[in-house]
């Protein structure tokens, strides 16, 4: 079977934020550290032979930074908005304290037990995430001629994203565990997507 079209989906690399514990969300703007272009790095060498048609990202620069090797070897690549990740609102840039992290803690229950309006002042839902995810999906999908496409975004927003892509609830989030720059690959075949790998990391062990 033919199929129309393949996702290498990943989570950027590593910045300062994520090691200080800072949140960061759409609303922040930070580049890769020493251990995150090392990842980046990583990715690229192991799969530097695909023979990817595009490179979708997130408006986001660490995303840009993570598959920077392959934007540089003149691959197409594009920037949505609807990559973008979750904006936590009145919690973007600062250090998540322990009420924070119960704050957040309380909202993610809520989105498991499908509250999926909820959200910090200022920042977005899951569903409002869904709604921009859409609008890039079907972008990315009326690319026919993008067969093997390489797609670089963010932690909660890959979480969605593939819940979409799975055709299962946005409460089930949670059950696609990611790490930075770790992989997730589906096969589309013109109806539905099938998960063919998940969360993969091997990259940095090769």
């Amino acid at each position: 079977m033919l199929y129309q079209k393949e996702l290498y989906i990943i989570r950027h690399g590593e910045t300062d934020f994520n090691r200080r514990g800072i949140v960061q969300g759409r609303g922040v703007n930070s580049d890769l550290n020493h251990t995150g272009r090392q990842q980046a790095e990583s990715f690229c060498k192991a799969y530097h032979h695909v023979p990817f048609d595009k490179v979708y990202t997130s408006t986001l620069k660490r995303t840009h930074q993570t598959v920077d090797c392959f934007i540089r070897k003149d691959i197409p690549w594009e920037q949505l908005p609807g990559l973008d990740e979750l904006d936590w609102g009145v919690n973007e840039g600062r250090v998540a304290s322990m009420d924070m992290k119960s704050d957040f803690y309380r909202l993610t229950q809520d989105w498991m037990k499908g509250e999926l309006h909820r959200k910090f002042e200022n920042g977005e839902s899951p569903l409002d995430v869904n709604l921009r995810q859409r609008d890039a999906l079907e972008y990315i999908l009326s690319k026919e001629e993008e067969r093997i496409v390489l797609i670089c975004m963010h932690g909660r927003a890959m979480r969605l994203l593939l819940c979409h892509l799975m055709g299962e609830d946005l409460c089930r989030m949670d059950s696609y565990p990611h790490a930075n720059v770790s992989l997730y690959r589906l096969r589309f075949d013109g109806s539905r997507f099938e998960l063919l790998d998940a969360n993969n990391t091997d990259h940095f062990h090769a």
